[in-house]
């Protein structure tokens, strides 16, 4: 069946989180690779990307005639657009940050690691900076404030963001409660909440298991769920309400949390403008004292 075929990358991952329950595993694997490597498809053949990736370059071809394409060259030249319109100091950093040629050249110097994480995280922030109008953060702060409750989920290293977003929602006045998992009683803790209420899972590879389950249950129970995680393809992705995506840099082992507490900076501040309009100018000055 045609499907049609995507005209930007935002259409294609939108294509792709409708399809991949139908694709076989290597397909899904092809089609998780080429959203979390843009550069990559745009700047290699079908034979490198295979190489690097370790999937087999039938995948992606298959993948790419899945989606509504001829073949993988069409494919590579919807990959390659927005790199066409980027400034060229812009298209160069995406090439090394994609690329994962970021090179640290003496490892057992701490400055030189500083270095190198400092500029993978700045690259994020500017991925992050470049995607901004494509996410659906008016409709996440819409869902977070009409809540009756939050009930915010990270754990492993995610529990960072998950800690931060929860305090920070509360100092901005929306009900919101850490699923923390001390004791292992994370499926306990979850089962207040209810179809009024909403998830915010938070996850990236290798995926919490806990996290999952939580997201299942909550379902079940009819709640709401928001992802933060890293590709539509993401297991905590599936049947969520919504769904933020977020790449952190990943350096030697190492993924940063830059990008992602900014954005969930960028939700609880959203929250707080937002019921400062609602309530009106006079309410202004107690923000300069939330302290978040």
């Amino acid at each position: 069946m045609d499907v049609g075929r995507p005209a930007s990358l935002d259409d294609l991952r939108l294509r792709v989180a409708a399809l991949a329950e139908g694709f076989t595993p290597r397909l899904r694997d092809a089609a998780r690779y080429a959203i979390e490597h843009p550069n990559d498809i745009a700047l290699n053949a079908v034979a490198a990307v295979s190489a690097r990736s370790g999937i087999a370059a039938s995948a992606f071809i298959r993948m790419a005639q899945a989606l509504g394409f001829t073949g993988y060259g069409e494919l590579q030249r919807l990959f390659q657009q927005p790199l066409q319109q980027a400034a060229p100091p812009s298209w160069r950093e995406r090439v090394r940050h994609y690329g994962g040629e970021q090179a640290i050249d003496d490892a057992s110097d701490p400055a030189a690691v500083l270095r190198a994480f400092s500029q993978a995280n700045a690259l994020s922030l500017e991925h992050l900076r470049d995607d901004a109008a494509a996410l659906p953060l008016a409709e996440a702060i819409r869902r977070i404030r009409r809540a009756r409750h939050v009930f915010v989920l990270g754990l492993r290293r995610s529990y960072a963001v998950a800690s931060y977003l929860a305090y920070a929602l509360a100092r901005v006045g929306r009900p919101s409660i850490q699923l923390t998992g001390l004791g292992g009683a994370v499926a306990e803790q979850a089962r207040a909440a209810g179809p009024r209420d909403l998830l915010v899972a938070i996850s990236f590879p290798p995926y919490a298991a806990d996290t999952l389950r939580v997201c299942e249950q909550v379902r079940a129970a009819g709640g709401q769920r928001l992802a933060i995680t890293d590709t539509v393809l993401s297991p905590v992705a599936h049947e969520a309400d919504l769904v933020l995506q977020v790449n952190d840099a990943e350096l030697l082992g190492f993924r940063s949390l830059t990008s992602a507490m900014c954005l969930a900076q960028t939700l609880a501040m959203g929250v707080a403008f937002a019921d400062r309009r609602q309530r009106g100018a006079e309410a202004g000055a107690a923000l300069e004292d939330i302290d978040c």
